[in-house]
């Protein structure tokens, strides 16, 4: 067996990866990805609202598009209507890299959406997904306590939509200054 497919073979069906910010949990994940497949979906949460975050995005699109790894994503965006990505875009062949969730919930919260009714159906389109799904996500609690009532609101989303993902996966790699760290699964 070639060791392209024994790599393959090791890609659980819902991986989380969890880190601070600049940790490099995108970066390992698209590697992970990468290392696993002949070709990737990145489901793209984030809106660019406004120039810093339009950069943010702007370095994220780059580094996919390396002239080394040029045609191995394909991109699709999903601010909202993640779990609707998840069932469109799952394949066995073609694993799904979702960054991030902690995007995703923001987005969710400015659009003053039911959080419960969304993590539910997040839920059931990750345990109904057609191939690998490979979540990256913020850890948001290891910070100070937010000023502000909306800021400790996120805060408390995250860190609830984190435990219940990480809950769903098979295995969870927790990412800090570049390095994994597995807290579940092999």
């Amino acid at each position: 067996m070639s060791s392209a497919i024994e790599t393959r073979a090791q890609l659980a069906p819902i991986t989380l990866v969890m880190g601070g910010a600049r940790s490099g949990k995108s970066r390992y994940a698209e590697r992970f990805v990468e290392q696993s497949a002949a070709h990737g979906t990145y489901c793209a949460t984030a809106e660019p609202g406004d120039d810093e975050m339009m950069a943010r995005i702007a370095a994220h699109r780059a580094r996919r598009h390396e002239v080394a790894r040029g045609s191995f994503w394909r991109t699709v965006e999903a601010p909202l209507a993640l779990p609707a990505a998840i069932a469109a875009e799952a394949a066995p062949d073609r694993p799904l890299l979702i960054d991030c969730l902690t995007l995703w919930l923001s987005n969710l919260l400015l659009a003053e959406k039911c959080i419960e009714a969304e993590k539910a159906a997040l839920s059931a389109a990750l345990r109904e997904a057609a191939g690998p799904v490979v979540l990256v996500a913020n850890e948001v609690g290891l910070g100070l306590v937010p000023e502000t009532p909306l800021g400790r609101r996120f805060r408390d989303e995250a860190g609830r939509l984190n435990q219940e993902i990480a809950g769903l996966a098979d295995r969870v790699v927790f990412i800090a200054a570049g390095l994994p760290l597995l807290l579940k699964g092999s």
